[in-house]
């Protein structure tokens, strides 16, 4: 079976970049472990945003009343909310495999090996082997929950992200062992369906890659929920013996003996590269990942890689811009590499969390003079009316030059609004420029014109 492009790997960065592949005429196979859509469809961004929702929708009805509505007594159902989010996953896996057929692109499932002379061996699941050729073989593995060595994973009642989505009982109480994206996202869904979560960070602040005021606006948020939180924590060990983990803490305050039904290990994730043949090609690693050029090309010719085994943000939306820019390369096109500078993160929590760019702390590290406006969601008269005012938006500025160097959000809906700084930077648009660009009344959207103008001292409803 003879192809122009193999890819390993059907997630985000393998899906699409067989179908910017089929697109341009060349003829593509795709192989495929486990399910089309990879981690990110099946087992990240899209069924934990299922339960995020879930758990948004509880939250409105505990709190009808403030909108001037009686509820009678509710509960979550969280077999129910397990079920949903399976369902939507699942169809938007089909609706992958409808894709892959619509552009005439092969399925081979099962476990791929890269061989020397642009050769993959595929194993099916009853066994069988096929061997598929192709002058161009693009690595798309992603990666898998991170496993810390004091916190052996036990799929029972120390767990990792997978079997958080799909528990057969809520527990009563949960310990959350990182707050990045997926500590936090799972932290909120559990607290808000009633479970008592801990969250305990090793860094000293939660989501610590993020501006240190929404790191703090959203311990506030939790907090409020009535999550406990400790920061410039580590776990020592944890004994499961019991009917609870007994977890040792070590805080700032001592060592502490916490108690929890489950432990959520979210420490952060791996690359897929074990036992996928790189040695047998010579493909080299830099630093845990595969080393790369700007277009993807790895030390071995003919043989690439992208998403979460390479370099920079291991975030599906990063993996399918590499997989686009990497094709069209192979195509003879002439994509420009891509800006690892101007890439959104979202944090799907409630309050959501959005950024793009330097954080205020980092811009005054790289030697900028800044001018930093801010706008609180609080005299927004969407957020007012929408019942949600936490948050704000921080936008920073080169003092000189007025280049938008970085922006960042914490409140309602932000992951929707960060689009619109991603493109002002793309553009290099200035904040004059984001002030006098007219902002429709009443968004929450406004919130970005009026932290631009905050900045310049312009700002008019503050």
């Amino acid at each position: 079976m003879n192809y122009d492009v193999i890819i390993l790997g059907g997630g985000p960065g393998g899906y699409v970049a067989a179908i910017r592949a089929s697109q341009l005429g060349l003829k593509t196979a795709v192989i495929e472990r486990e399910s089309l859509g990879g981690i990110c469809l099946n087992w990240g961004c899209i069924p934990t945003k299922a339960l995020l929702k879930s758990a948004q929708v509880f939250e409105y009805i505990k709190h009808a009343g403030d909108y001037g509505i009686q509820v009678g007594n509710s509960k979550a159902d969280f077999n129910g909310v397990i079920q949903r989010s399976r369902g939507v996953a699942d169809g938007m896996s089909k609706g992958v495999a409808f894709l892959m057929k619509k552009n005439k692109i092969d399925v081979h499932m099962g476990a791929g090996v890269l061989k020397p002379g642009g050769k993959v061996e595929v194993t099916q699941a009853d066994g069988k082997t096929a061997t598929l050729t192709a002058p161009h073989i693009l690595i798309a593995t992603g990666a898998k929950a991170k496993a810390l060595p004091n916190l052996p994973i036990d799929g029972e009642k120390v767990i990792e992200y997978r079997k958080a989505m799909t528990l057969p009982k809520q527990p009563k109480s949960i310990l959350v062992v990182g707050s990045g994206a997926i500590g936090v996202e799972f932290a909120y869904v559990y607290q808000a369906l009633g479970t008592q979560v801990t969250v305990v960070e090793y860094m000293p602040h939660i989501v610590p890659v993020e501006d240190e005021e929404v790191s703090k606006a959203l311990e506030k948020s939790y907090k409020k929920m009535g999550m406990n939180i400790l920061t410039s924590s580590s776990v020592e060990s944890v004994n499961t013996s019991g009917k609870l983990c007994k977890v040792q803490v070590k805080t700032p305050g001592g060592m502490q003996t916490l108690e929890a039904e489950v432990v959520l290990s979210a420490a952060g994730i791996v690359p897929n590269i074990e036992n996928i043949g790189l040695e047998a090609c010579g493909i080299a690693l830099d630093k845990g990942k595969i080393q790369v050029d700007d277009y993807y090309r790895t030390t071995t010719k003919g043989y690439y890689a992208i998403g979460d085994v390479v370099k920079g943000p291991a975030l599906a939306h990063v993996a399918s811009a590499e997989g686009i820019i990497c094709i069209e390369k192979i195509a003879g096109h002439h994509p420009e590499p891509l800006d690892y500078d101007n890439i959104p993160s979202c944090t799907y929590c409630q309050p959501e969390i959005a950024s793009v760019g330097m954080t205020e702390k980092a811009a005054k590290e790289a030697g900028y003079e800044l001018k930093v406006g801010k706008f609180p969601f609080s005299a927004s008269g969407k957020a007012s009316a929408s019942g949600n005012k936490d948050g704000f938006v921080k936008l920073i500025f080169d003092a000189q030059y007025g280049e938008l160097l970085g922006g960042h959000m914490i409140g309602a809906n932000v992951t929707e609004m960060i689009a619109e700084l991603v493109v002002a930077r793309k553009l290099e648009t200035t904040g004059h420029e984001l002030i006098k660009a007219v902002h429709p009344h009443p968004t929450l959207s406004e919130a970005i014109m009026e932290a631009a103008a905050a900045a310049y001292g312009e700002v008019i409803h503050l």
